[in-house]
C-alpha cells in the first residue's frame, strides 16, 4: 500500500459521554484505550496527525435529528430530573433505561458528533487520507429517538456532512455484533449511502432487527445489506461476510469515502453478545477493511469507534487496527506501565499480550452447529447481493 497520511481525533475518546457508573459503555475503557495506542507509540509517527475536535452544531446535528429530539435532549441535559415525566421514554431517555439522561448529555453528544464530522472532513478536504476516531461510533441512535446508549447519530452526521461537502457515493460497514439499525433507518431511502451490517440476528440480540430481508426502499431499495448471524457463530463466517458479501457490494458501489464502525463486542468475551469472534480475527478484520478502503475508495477511510465491553479486550483490538492503519507491526507484550495503569483505573489484572485469547469457552457442537447455520445465511446474503 502506499504511503498515507493518517489522522486521530479525539484523544479522550468519548469525553465526558458517561451514561453512568455501572453503565457497560464506559469511558474508562475506551480512554485505555487511547492510552495503548499510545504507549506503542503509534501517535508520535511522523505520518500520524492528531487533529483536534471540535463539538457539533446544532444545525449540523439537525440535519439527521428532528428539530424538537434535540429540543428535548437539550431539555434533559439542563435538568436530568425531568426524565423522570413519561414523556422522556417516548424519546428513549427515561431514567432507569438503556440510555438514561444525564447533565451534560447534549454537549456531551455534540461533542461526539463533531468529532465525527471532525475526522470525516478531514479526509475529504485531503488532511489526511484516513482516520481513526474512536469515541465515534454511536450507531443506534434514530432521527426522533435514543437508543442502545447512542443520543446521537454520529455516523449519519458525519456521513451527511460528507454529502454536504459534495461527496456523491459514501460506503458505511458497520461490523460491531449489534446490528447498526439507527444509520440505516436514517439513509433507508437514500441510494448515495451503502449500509452495511454484519452483526448477531435480531432473533437472539438487540436491536431485533437487520434481517436479510431489509434492504433498502424507493430509491434507496438495494442500498442496505444485512448479514444476521445466529448466536455462537464464530470468526470464520463472521470474516466470510466482510469479504464475500460486503466487500464486493462495496467495490461495485464505488463509494467517495468509506465509513466504518468497529465494534469489537463480536469478541467471545464480551459480556453482552454471544458471537464467538477470537482474538485473532481482528488483525484480518483490519486488514480486510483496509484494503477495501484503498480498493473502492482510494484509500478515504474514516475508521468510528463503537461497542465493545470488555476492558482486557477492546484496548487491544482497537491497537491493532491503528497499528493496521498506520502499517506498524507491534510487539506482542504490552508495557508494564499500561498494564499498571489498567489495573489502578479498573481494578483488576488485564491480559500482558496483545494476542493472547484462551478462546471461546461455548461447547463446539453448539459452535458448529451455529457456523453451519451462519454459512447458510452468508450464502443467502451473498445471492441476494449479487442478484441486486
Amino acid at each position: 500500500m502506499p504511503v498515507t497520511r493518517t489522522g486521530f481525533v479525539g484523544r479522550d475518546a468519548l469525553g465526558a459521554y458517561d451514561l453512568g457508573d455501572d453503565h457497560p459503555l464506559s469511558p474508562t475503557t475506551r480512554r485505555l484505550a487511547v492510552e495503548l495506542i499510545r504507549s506503542y507509540g503509534l501517535l508520535d509517527r511522523d505520518d500520524v496527525v492528531e487533529i483536534e475536535p471540535r463539538a457539533a452544531t446544532d444545525e449540523e446535528i439537525e440535519k439527521v435529528h428532528a428539530p424538537a429530539y434535540v429540543a428535548a435532549v437539550r431539555r434533559y441535559s439542563a435538568d436530568p430530573a425531568l426524565a423522570a415525566a413519561w414523556e422522556a421514554a417516548n424519546w428513549g431517555l427515561a431514567a432507569g433505561g438503556d440510555t438514561p439522561a444525564f447533565a451534560g448529555m447534549h454537549e456531551a453528544a455534540a461533542g461526539i458528533c463533531g468529532a465525527s464530522i471532525t475526522a470525516a472532513l478531514a479526509v475529504w478536504d485531503g488532511t489526511v487520507d484516513q482516520v481513526f476516531c474512536p469515541g465515534g461510533g454511536l450507531h443506534h441512535a434514530f432521527a426522533n429517538r435514543a437508543a442502545g446508549f447512542c443520543i446521537y447519530n454520529d455516523p449519519a452526521v458525519a456521513i451527511r456532512a460528507l454529502l454536504d461537502a459534495g461527496a456523491e457515493r459514501v460506503a458505511y460497514v458497520d461490523v460491531d455484533v449489534h446490528h447498526g439499525d439507527g444509520t440505516q433507518w436514517i439513509f433507508y431511502d437514500d441510494p448515495r449511502v451503502l449500509t452495511c451490517s454484519v452483526h448477531e440476528g435480531g432473533r437472539f440480540l438487540f436491536p431485533g432487527t437487520g434481517g436479510l430481508a431489509e434492504r433498502g426502499v424507493g430509491a434507496g431499495e438495494g442500498a442496505s445489506i444485512n448479514i444476521p448471524l445466529p448466536a455462537f457463530a464464530g470468526s470464520a463466517p463472521y470474516l466470510r461476510a466482510v469479504d464475500e458479501v460486503i466487500a464486493p457490494a462495496v467495490r461495485a458501489f464505488r463509494p467517495d469515502v468509506l465509513v466504518t464502525q468497529n465494534g469489537v463486542d463480536p469478541h467471545h468475551a464480551d459480556p453482552l453478545a454471544h458471537l464467538q469472534v477470537t482474538m485473532g480475527a481482528f488483525p484480518r478484520l483490519w486488514r480486510s477493511l483496509h484494503d477495501l478502503a484503498f480498493d473502492a475508495a482510494g484509500g478515504k477511510w474514516v475508521a468510528l469507534g463503537g461497542g465493545g465491553y470488555n476492558p482486557d479486550v477492546l484496548p487491544r483490538a482497537w491497537s491493532l487496527l491503528f497499528a493496521e492503519m498506520v502499517g506498524a507491526e507491534l510487539p506482542d507484550a504490552i508495557d508494564p506501565a499500561w498494564l499498571a495503569l489498567a489495573r489502578e483505573r479498573v481494578g483488576r489484572d488485564f491480559t500482558p499480550r496483545l494476542m493472547e485469547d484462551p478462546g471461546p469457552d461455548v461447547p463446539l457442537e453448539h459452535r458448529e452447529k451455529a457456523d453451519a447455520e451462519a454459512e447458510r445465511v452468508v450464502d443467502e446474503a451473498k445471492a441476494m447481493t449479487a442478484a441486486s
